[in-house]
């Protein structure tokens, strides 16, 4: 027994030993990398690597639970993402599970092709924030979309100004991009305090406060991972579409958690996920990849009645 107790003791000594040597290979490999930026900058990407943890610690999952709270006042759940208008202009069939779920697919496939880029490059690179949002204005071509992007974008900024900052900088930034990212919230809440309600005395058009990139940001600042930031995106506007039909008569609270809850709904996310951080795309390859969606949101307000903002 004692032999036994002695070679645990020395694997464990072992292990400990090859620990201590992977981290200070990882400190060296760290500090080459900064010699190196330092006599080339143009030698490193400016994208800030994400953490590679694969664990989801506790304060990272509190934050998880956070953002994807409906409660959260976005405002997200006063629009209906075009779905009102779709069935507006559809025959009363359309009213059934099997229709909304052929919406919900292509709003999933316009979400991914229009909104992800700009979430990732915010994610990514904070310090673009302003390019970013003056990016995604002009390629927004429906007004009904843009008006909830900003009002959910900006909401967003005024959640962080009042609820989170504070609380996500006790012990200092946790790594340069949440450092980034700060400083460019902060920049940018004051840009939309000051800024006139239309050309300045420059020609310099305002600061909009569109939603995708300014999620991706808020969720840097806040040290998540990528992958749990574009996983949360996607369910988040998954909840308020089913939250739209539920409200619309089209599906009952217990079938929406069905759909919630179902393989094929999160093999659809998996899978754009996948498709999106594999392709890398930039946000010049961003566009609206389903048409009709732009037509049916921007039809909503000719609609006779309405129980959504957009």
């Amino acid at each position: 027994m004692r032999a036994w107790k002695l070679v645990f003791q020395h694997l464990l000594q072992m292990n400990g030993d090859a620990a201590e040597e992977v981290a200070d290979l990882e400190r060296q490999l760290e500090a080459a990398k900064a010699r190196l930026a330092a006599q080339n900058p143009s030698t490193i990407s400016p994208t800030i690597k994400a953490p590679t943890s694969s664990a989801t610690s506790p304060s990272r999952l509190h934050t998880l639970f956070l953002l994807s709270d409906s409660a959260l006042p976005l405002g997200s759940f006063a629009f209906s993402a075009g779905l009102e208008s779709f069935l507006a202009h559809h025959p009363k069939p359309a009213h059934n599970a099997a229709f909304f779920s052929r919406f919900l697919a292509l709003s999933l496939s316009s979400l991914a092709s229009l909104s992800l880029p700009y979430v990732i490059a915010g994610f990514n690179d904070p310090s673009q924030l302003e390019d970013l949002d003056n990016d995604f204005d002009a390629s927004t071509t429906c007004t009904v979309a843009r008006r909830a992007s900003v009002k959910q974008g900006r909401a967003l900024v005024t959640v962080w100004e009042r609820s989170f900052r504070a609380q996500f900088k006790v012990d200092g930034y946790q790594d340069e991009r949440a450092e980034t990212a700060h400083r460019a919230l902060k920049e940018f809440g004051l840009a939309l305090k000051t800024a006139p309600d239309s050309l300045d005395e420059f020609g310099s058009f305002v600061p909009n406060g569109h939603l995708p990139p300014l999620f991706g940001i808020v969720c840097a600042a806040l040290s998540m991972h990528l992958s749990e930031v574009l996983y949360m995106y996607l369910l988040n506007h998954v909840k308020t579409i089913i939250s739209a039909a539920i409200r619309a008569s089209v599906l009952g609270p217990y079938q929406a958690q069905g759909v919630l809850a179902s393989e094929g709904l999160r093999a659809r996310i998996s899978t754009i996920i996948s498709k999106e951080m594999s392709s890398k795309r930039s946000t010049d390859e961003a566009g609206q990849s389903v048409p009709t969606m732009d037509i049916w949101g921007g039809r909503h307000e000719i609609i006779y009645s309405r129980i959504f903002n957009s």
